[in-house]
């Protein structure tokens, strides 16, 4: 039975315009999205852990489908990601896709770094994480040969692995929006200036870079879109439950950050936004010299058209160093993120990825 007070406001709800009452159930829905329900569930492809070291795992994705392609898959993500951000759900989720389309997909998990791994160094992740790394999938595949796949700052990890190890045999390589010139970065040019930004003081007091920190920066970027717009999109389109499953799947990956070690997010900061090292063959990792043109591998390099973390004149720089003689460049209709999920990651990204894979796969 309806109390008084509830009869009145539905006595109410119920002479006011339809538009008006529309607009009453989308901000009823938004409420709830926002207050009441669970976040939604991630990384749910079938896997097990094949390798361990410190605070990283290895990943093997179980197959849904029987191996159609000789040459397994090893995917490298962000430092500053958690490991479900390529298997977001079912669905959804760029794994989950590779799998069933027969490959045999491994991830490795980074973990989540605290106090006590502020000393971790790009060196250290680059060196004597991913050798490691690839060795197991070949030696578990009891295949000869490797793809790898990196996504964001994990694919400019990779091109640096790959440049290190010529002798290993890496046949593919697919990067998605990984920035490798950083001579132009747009705002975060102008924020990461050594004239304005003091690196050490920040390292040497925090030790760890906080998640938050790294999502205000990325945010800034575009503060109205990124701060405002989630919310006003929610509430404007409550009432399409697809939507808000994918908004929901989008504030779950740009909220859920982990920290950024200090002397990597030193070494990040200086050595490639400040001197833009890289690109110009001027970094040392270990002691040895960075060159890119040692890559030789079949390269797919995408960028993502309104990505405004790694641009794509950014991501594009690398096909002017590479000397693979089979190396294609493309752009997604998407952002940074979105080009992991979502309507335009199902129709272009996945299709792309696994196409140009299977061709050099057998």
């Amino acid at each position: 039975m309806s109390t008084p007070v509830l009869k009145d406001w539905e006595e109410i709800l119920n002479s006011m315009p339809e538009e008006a009452k529309r607009t009453y159930r989308r901000f009823q829905r938004a409420t709830e999205v926002l207050t009441t329900e669970a976040e939604p569930q991630v990384g749910l492809t079938p896997k097990e852990v094949i390798w361990t070291k410190n605070k990283t795992k290895l990943y093997r994705y179980m197959p849904a489908a029987p191996k159609q392609h000789r040459i397994p898959l090893l995917m490298v993500y962000a430092l500053i990601n958690k490991p479900y951000i390529l298997d977001l759900s079912p669905g959804n989720s760029l794994i989950e896709y590779l799998v069933n389309q027969g490959f045999d997909v491994y991830l490795l998990d980074w973990g989540t770094p605290s106090l006590e791994d502020r000393n971790m160094k790009l060196d250290d992740y680059i060196m004597d994480y991913i050798p490691r790394a690839v060795r197991k999938v070949l030696k578990t595949s009891g295949a000869d040969e490797i793809s790898l796949l990196g996504y964001c700052m994990g694919g400019t990890m990779t091109s640096i692995f790959a440049a290190l190890h010529p002798q290993l045999p890496i046949r593919n390589i697919i990067f998605m929006t990984s920035p490798f010139d950083f001579a132009d970065a747009g705002l975060f040019t102008n924020w990461l200036d050594e004239k304005y930004f003091n690196l050490d003081k920040m390292v040497d007091t925090l030790g760890v870079i906080p998640p938050e920190m790294i999502d205000f920066g990325n945010k800034m970027l575009k503060p109205i879109v990124n701060f405002y717009g989630p919310y006003v999109s929610l509430v404007d389109r409550a009432e399409n439950e697809s939507f808000v499953n994918g908004w929901k799947l989008m504030q779950k990956w740009v909220n859920d950050g982990i920290p950024f070690p200090g002397e990597a997010f030193r070494q990040w900061i200086r050595e490639f936004y400040q001197h833009n090292k890289l690109l110009k063959g001027e970094l040392i990792v270990r002691g040895r010299p960075v060159d890119l043109s040692n890559i030789k591998a079949n390269v797919l390099n995408i960028a993502a058209e309104r990505d405004h973390i790694a641009i794509p004149h950014q991501v594009k720089a690398l096909m002017n160093v590479i000397s693979s003689e089979d190396k294609t460049y493309t752009e997604m209709p998407t952002g940074h993120v979105s080009v992991c999920f979502g309507r335009q990651a199902i129709n272009k990204t996945y299709p792309t990825v696994g196409n140009w894979l299977a061709e050099r796969s057998q």
